[in-house]
This record gives C-alpha cells, structure tokens and sequence, in this order.
C-alpha cells in the first residue's frame, strides 16, 4: 500500500512540475513576442531575406507536434522557416489499427488530415512559417536532406529525425501505404481474411497481438483463434499484473495462447503453420503482429557510430544525436533512444517539445538547455481485451495499478484524436491542405 501511495505522490509531483514547466515557457515567449514587437517597427528590414530552414523528417506524433511547437513560438521577423517531408497525404492513428483490422464500417477513422493541428496561419504562402513537401528524404549530408522523388537537395541550419518505428511496419501495427485509399483498402483486405478465417493465428503477444486476438474471438466467438508469443508470458515489456490480466482476458474468451514458442513458417496448400517445438498447428489465415524496428537508416549514413546495438539512435539529454560534429541534428520519436519504458504517443509529444524548444533557442544563437528525463508515467497503457472490455496499466516497474473498464465505443479514441489534432470528427479537409501546401511551394 505504501508503495503504491509513493507512486501516486511522485506522479502528482511530476505532473506539477510538467505544468509549471509549460507555464514558464510559456510566459517567456510572451514576454519574447511582446519585446520583439515592441522593437520590431525600427529594426525591419527592407529585403526580405532568403529563409533558412529547419527540416522536419516524419510527421507522426513526435514530427507532427516539433513542426507545431516550432512554428507556434518563431517570431514572425525570424528568417527561419520549419520544412516537413512527410510521404503519406493523412496522420495514422496507429492505436486503432488493431481494432480496425477486424471491425469493419470505421476504414477511414485512422486517417485524420494534416494541418488542423498547426497554429493559425502556419502554411499560408504570405507569412506562413510552415512549408511541407509530400515527400520521402533520400538521403541526407551535412548540410542537407535530398528527396527521393524529384532529386531536390533542400539545405538545413537544423535537422530533426522523427521517422519513428513499426512492428513489421505493417498491418495491424502501421499501414505500409501513403495515401488514405491505399490504407482503407489493406484494412479492408485484413478484415476480410479475418472474417472468412476458421483457423486464425496471430503472431506475438504484445498490445497488437493480444488487441486483434481477442478482438477476433470477440467478433467471430465461432472462430478458432491462436495467439503464439515466443516469450514466457504476453505483454512481457510490462509488469506482472498488466501480463496476468491480459493472460486472464485472452483465456476468457477462449483464445489458445501457446508461450515460449514461435511461428518459424507456414504452409499455405496444407493450411499449417509449423513452430520451433516443431509442434503444427492449423492455419488458414495468420497476422504477424512482432518486434520494432526503428527508421535509422537515414543517420546511419550520415553518422554510423551514433546507432544502438538496437537500431535507435543515441541522443544526448538535450536529444542532439551523439556526435558533437553535429549539433544541429535532433532526433525524437520512437527512432531516438533515450532508455523510455515503453515508448508510446506521450512520451514522442513531449520528446518533440523538447527538441522544439531547444531548436527556437538555437536559432537566436543560444545553446540548448532543455533536457528530455524520461517519466514512468509515460509509459502508461491502454489495452483492450475484446470488443467490450479494456484495462488501464500505469506503474514505474517495480509498483502499478490495474483499472479495468468497459468499452462502449467500437471506434474507441478515434474522435478524440481527430479533435486533439484540429481536425472535426471524420470530416476529411485533405484537399484544403494540399491546396495549401501546393501554392506555397
């Protein structure tokens, strides 16, 4: 119990810590705008000065919100102006995928237009602070990201990495497609073989494996449902109360968790899927559900020693990647390593302000003093159980609470994340937003 009572403590104290934080920040920039515009009428300038450029690699979570931060506190007389290369025309609310993969009649829900969540005015051609290319970076030098489609070399004073991490990068974990119609489709083929399925297997036991599994079994309770996870207990990244309750959720609605073996091929003709034990089970539809792989590669060229054993990128506390012949690259997101338990949407966002602010202060000549501390609270977890059913986890490894609850929306937070990013519920603005970006460039 006492323990318990610490973590409570600790996370109120951090979560008071974090708001004081933004408050100051927040007055310094009123403060920095207020003093800028009271100066500004005298120091203008009568030629417009080519801009110079901070070059935002990846827009999900942790790209999308240093793209936001940055252009919300540049001072409209700043020649710097923040450029996006992002591939794909919507954002991906990544945490629904699982569900969508089986429920049908929600294909578009992961896919929320980009720009709501930018500051007003962000991409206008006359003093807009945002330009984004829909692009892919193809390689990057010292001084600048080239793209793959055109060739373009665009040059940089400051480089942020956000190109994240998937499990596969593939359904039901991330959509290996750029456009919305791509996306709808592969959902709407994963639910089909889901459906038309006796036998489904579904590989790996973290939140994805374990969300579609019983997803599945919830909808098709018919169906004969196998999850395989090549470690001793599901869910194993988290702490033993988050394992049992997933181990008990699955159980319950009769699902067959095989532990501590793995799926090493599958025969298609005999409808099998064979493991390492050597055991065969029946197969006539099996889902992939394993391992992150961080998007390094692009740093991995530029900078080979600042990559893990991993994979991930190593950052510094201010999350300047590890080479000091390279203060102006930043990295944040799921690609960066930074010892983050379990690295979720919370702990990117706040990853990307960090780089956000610490990029602001290098553009007026000063040195970076923010610095990212990863939080156990960060690390929190929702995970669902069945259609119906879902458990809260949040705990520092060693203590932690369980919160079960019901589920009443089958499309779980997808309105909200459609609101958080500036976007109305399921209303696609995307043609606005690429008229946008298209003019200005």
């Amino acid at each position: 119990m006492l323990e318990k009572t610490l973590l409570v403590i600790n996370g109120v104290g951090f979560a008071l810590s974090s708001i004081l934080a933004a408050i100051r920040r927040s007055l310094y920039f009123r403060l920095r705008f207020l003093r800028r515009s009271m100066s500004s009428s005298s120091a203008a300038s009568s030629e417009p000065k080519k801009p110079r450029n901070v070059v935002i690699v990846g827009a999900s979570m942790a790209g999308y919100t240093a793209a936001r931060t940055i252009a919300q506190y540049l001072l409209s007389s700043s020649e710097y102006r923040v450029v996006v290369i992002e591939p794909r025309d919507h954002f991906h609310f990544t945490w629904v995928l699982p569900r969508f993969c089986v429920v049908e009649g929600h294909d578009h829900k992961p896919f929320i237009p980009y720009g709501g969540y930018l500051p007003a005015g962000a991409l206008e051609a006359d003093g807009g602070k945002v330009a984004w290319c829909k692009d892919r970076v193809a390689t990057i030098s010292r001084e600048s990201v080239t793209l793959q489609s055109t060739g373009e070399e665009i040059p940089y004073e400051f480089l942020i990495v956000a190109t994240g991490a998937g499990a596969t990068d593939s359904l039901p974990s991330r959509v290996p497609a750029d456009t919305k119609t791509q996306g709808m489709e592969l959902l709407k083929q994963m639910q089909n073989q889901i459906r038309e399925s006796k036998d489904l297997v579904v590989v790996g036991g973290g939140a994805a494996g374990v969300e579609l599994a019983t997803d599945a079994k919830s909808k098709y309770p018919e169906k004969r449902v196998v999850l395989v996870h090549s470690r001793d207990s599901v869910m194993h990244r988290f702490g033993p109360n988050l394992q049992a309750a997933a181990s008990d959720g699955i159980k319950e609605l009769g699902i067959d968790l095989i532990t501590g073996d793995r799926v090493v091929s599958e025969d298609k003709e005999k409808g099998i899927a064979m493991l390492k034990s050597g055991k065969e089970i029946k197969c006539d539809c099996l889902v992939n559900c394993t391992g992150q792989r961080p998007d390094s590669k692009l740093i991995s060229q530029l900078s080979p020693k600042s990559i893990s054993e991993s994979g991930h990128i190593l950052t510094h506390p201010t999350l300047q990647i590890q080479d000091d012949s390279l203060p102006n690259v930043y990295v944040c997101g799921d690609v960066s390593e930074t010892n983050t338990t379990n690295p979720n949407s919370r702990s990117a966002m706040r990853q990307a302000k960090i780089v956000a602010y610490n990029v602001i202060s290098g553009t007026e000549g000063k040195k970076p003093i923010e610095k990212y501390i990863p939080h156990w609270s960060d690390g929190g977890i929702k995970l669902t159980l069945g259609l119906e059913k879902s458990v809260v986890n949040v705990g520092d490894g060693k203590t932690d609470f369980i919160i079960p609850a019901k589920e009443k929306d089958v499309a779980l937070m997808s309105a909200k994340a459609w609101h958080k990013l500036g976007a109305k519920a399921f209303e696609d603005t995307s043609s606005e937003f690429f008229s946008k970006i298209m003019s200005k460039i």
